[in-house]
């Protein structure tokens, strides 16, 4: 066993562990052991399980990326200070007033990456799995976790429209297998970039749009599916249901926080402002703070009508009377 082998055993054992009970519950309630759809729906398990897990680094996600836009103009004004100045000195400084921004508003510009990145490892434990599944079969290479022999044989069998899920478009010679890749294929590519054109279009403000990052943004939107249709050749039909059903689960999660939590200066915050003032319900915009902006503390024997901002942690209120103790 290889340095990867070792690498990969504990997530090829987690994929191979989820499908398989997955594949138990179908067979349970009465569908086919053998069959495609069997198969293809505990990958679809697979898909949730692990978005589950990883639900709570898309909330932290969530807040990075609003962090991050509110931060646009900032960081707008440090790098029109240093523009036209390319000595090595004024690169530094700018850096350093960058990462100093960040580190005061407590965000991270590579956080948004974080649950992508945690999800290759499982990605390329399914792809390997679904490689090896004709060794598998044969008995040539030993199963992986839960996964036997005996369904290895069950999954080499199964069939999706004519196709097996171990299959690709450029290693297959059946021609079905070649039109299912490429329909999912055009379906990965086409919820990837509705995902990403919903975030630029719907959730960030105009002045986050102006931004270098943004306009980065703009052009890995289509990319992105480039890429997918390029790699997505090589992949067996699994790992497409994987990915497509991954861009799906993404797009609908994405779409409701957009809906319901909209960015501050957004045009959906705007959108949401006039789905409450229709039915007649409040508005009420939560605004993020710097981490480092003080309380709004009234004067001695005063009162403040305007609601203090806030800032991330909870802060005990006491509310002080004005009449003399002791009567």
């Amino acid at each position: 066993m290889g340095f990867f082998d070792i690498l990969m055993f504990p997530f090829q054992w987690f994929v191979s562990a989820i499908m398989v009970w997955f594949h138990a519950l179908l067979t349970a309630v009465g569908m086919a052991e053998a069959s495609g759809v069997t198969w293809s729906l505990s990958i679809v398990g697979l898909v949730i399980v692990l978005r589950i897990v990883l639900m709570p680094l898309f909330v932290r996600q969530i807040r990075s990326q609003r962090r991050m836009q509110m931060l646009q103009p900032e960081l707008m004004k440090i790098q029109k200070k240093y523009k036209g100045k390319k000595d090595e000195a004024s690169r530094k400084a700018m850096t350093e007033e960058s990462f100093a921004l960040y580190k005061d508003h407590k965000t991270n510009p590579f956080s948004s990456c974080l649950p992508i990145l945690l999800q290759m490892p499982f990605f390329f434990a399914l792809f390997r799995t679904l490689n090896f599944v004709d060794d598998y079969a044969e008995g040539s290479r030993d199963p992986v976790g839960l996964f036997t022999q005996q369904l290895a044989i069950q999954m080499n069998e199964a069939t999706l429209f004519g196709a097996n899920l171990s299959s690709s478009f450029l290693h297959s010679e059946d021609g079905a297998a070649k039109v299912l890749s490429l329909v999912l294929i055009v379906l990965m590519g086409l919820t990837q970039f509705i995902t990403s054109h919903q975030l630029m279009r719907k959730n960030m403000p105009a002045a986050a749009l102006d931004s270098p990052m943004a306009r980065q943004q703009q052009i890995l939107i289509y990319v992105l599916p480039i890429m997918f249709a390029v790699f997505g050749v090589n992949f067996p039909l699994g790992v497409l249901i994987y990915w497509t059903t991954t861009n799906l689960w993404t797009m609908g999660q994405q779409f409701y926080v957009i809906r319901s939590m909209p960015a501050p200066g957004s045009p959906a915050e705007k959108a949401m402002e006039e789905r409450r003032r229709a039915k007649g319900k409040p508005i009420t915009t939560m605004r993020l703070q710097p981490a480092t902006e003080p309380d709004v503390t009234p004067a001695p024997g005063k009162t403040s009508r305007q609601r203090a901002q806030p800032h991330g942690k909870r802060r005990s209120k006491k509310k002080k009377s004005n009449r003399p103790k002791g009567r």
